[in-house]
């Protein structure tokens, strides 16, 4: 109950109650609740200057932790680009010098992103410099690792395409050294024993009893084995590559047109069929269907002594068997 007050009235000698007047009533509550509304206002302003929510609180520390884990992304993404170079340099330096693979150029390893702002939806926050960065890092790896990806494919199919050639290039004697009788006639100008007048020979001649074991010289596929005018029984592999060898004078074949050999497979035996003064093989080498010196092609059985008798013997022959 609301305390009633008083006062003396010194023109009637007594106390009369003291009456407040509405409207000052509501001025005064007016006033009132003004300041104490700018009291809330004014201390709300100055608590949250200096004295965090516990909303705020979680954000800060979640936009904290956020920075940390992209400084720690930008620090795994500098070591990242360490390892893209040193596998770029070894693409550049060896893989691609030793498969002789043409040079891929920086400017095209390292090409940046063309055209608009690809990152402006980034911008605007305390962290986006650090965020940015981020993102560029991982674009520009993915970019450099999109190109080393290709580099690689290509270095596996030349890989692949040198395994092949090193296996079907003619790269050892197609008659055994232990089975020879002799050389009997190299590469070049020779006395034909049968016709009697000096012409090319494009082969080699290698004397060996009938019978004898003669090898495919690379991997390949026989294009024929049958009967060729003035070679008698004879054998032509398809190598690949443009290279093919011919095996003439056979006393029989030890394979059929179609068939995939490989190198130091029998392919059949020395004979003396065709124009021929005696049994040998005669045999020869030829690229992109010109014949080449076949000697140049026995690295792969002959030490380099062996290799010089050879050479030797060769050039001293004056007449071929056939």
């Amino acid at each position: 109950m609301a305390k009633v007050k008083y006062y003396y009235d010194s023109e009637t000698l007594s106390y009369r109650k003291v009456v407040r007047k509405k409207g000052r009533t509501i001025t005064f509550s007016l006033l009132f609740v003004s300041a104490a509304a700018l009291f809330g206002f004014f201390s709300y302003v100055m608590v949250s200057s200096y004295i965090d929510s516990p909303k705020e609180k979680m954000l800060k520390r979640e936009n904290e932790n956020l920075k940390l884990s992209y400084i720690n992304l930008n620090k795994r993404l500098s070591l990242a680009e360490e390892v893209m170079q040193n596998i770029a340099d070894r693409d550049e330096n060896i893989y691609r010098v030793h498969f002789e693979a043409n040079s891929i150029p920086q400017a095209q390893r390292k090409a940046g992103f063309g055209g608009v702002n690809r990152y402006k939806n980034l911008e605007g926050t305390s962290n986006s410099e650090l965020i940015i960065s981020s993102s560029k890092k991982v674009d520009k790896l993915i970019k450099e690792i999109e190109v080393q990806s290709r580099s690689l494919d290509e270095i596996e199919k030349l890989a692949k395409n040198k395994e092949d050639l090193l296996k079907a290039i003619p790269a050892i004697q197609p008659v055994q050294n232990k089975n020879l009788t002799r050389l009997a006639s190299g590469y070049g100008m020779r006395m034909h024993p049968i016709l009697k007048y000096r012409k090319m020979h494009h082969g080699m001649d290698f004397t060996a009893d009938t019978g004898t074991p003669i090898y495919a010289t690379g991997d390949g596929k026989v294009i024929k084995a049958s009967r060729g005018q003035g070679f008698g029984n004879m054998v032509i592999i398809d190598h690949g590559f443009g290279y093919k060898t011919k095996y003439a004078h056979m006393s029989k074949y030890n394979t059929r047109k179609g068939r995939n050999v490989k190198r130091g497979d029998i392919i059949g035996y020395v004979g003396n069929t065709g124009l021929s003064s005696g049994p040998h093989l005669h045999y020869e080498v030829h690229k992109n269907d010109t014949p080449i010196n076949p000697v140049n092609f026995y690295h792969g059985d002959l030490s380099p002594e062996e290799y010089e008798i050879m050479l030797e013997k060769a050039a001293q022959e004056n007449q071929s068997f056939d």
